[in-house]
């Protein structure tokens, strides 16, 4: 049997996991379980999550609230999308350019 890969999780993922349990009281091991994610793991995750709030409140900042943190989410993946779209446009407009030069398609 192959070895199971490690997954790997984005910052974002683990702010946001952490945030279930911080900004609702919920126990760790109860999100971890709706996460699918080992309870150890999360708690670490909380546990740096809470020590960064407490640093970013220490210096005078004030740390995103769970609005703006979804947004910032909703944010970066309408920024991934268009990026995307992007990416396709060019190809797209190489491809027409490429056409107009040559529209037999002979060389």
């Amino acid at each position: 049997m192959p070895p199971r890969k490690r997954r790997s999780y984005t910052a974002e993922y683990k702010v946001e996991a952490a945030h279930r349990v911080i900004d609702t009281g919920r126990m760790i091991a109860e999100v971890a379980r709706e996460l699918g994610i080992d309870p150890g793991m999360l708690s670490i995750w909380v546990k740096d999550e809470r020590r960064r709030v407490s640093a970013a409140e220490v210096v005078g900042d004030r740390p995103l609230e769970a609005a703006e943190r979804a947004e910032l989410l909703r944010l970066r993946r309408q920024v991934a999308e268009l990026e995307k779209d992007n990416a396709f446009l060019v190809k797209a407009s190489a491809y027409f350019a490429a056409m107009q030069r040559n529209p037999r398609g002979s060389s």
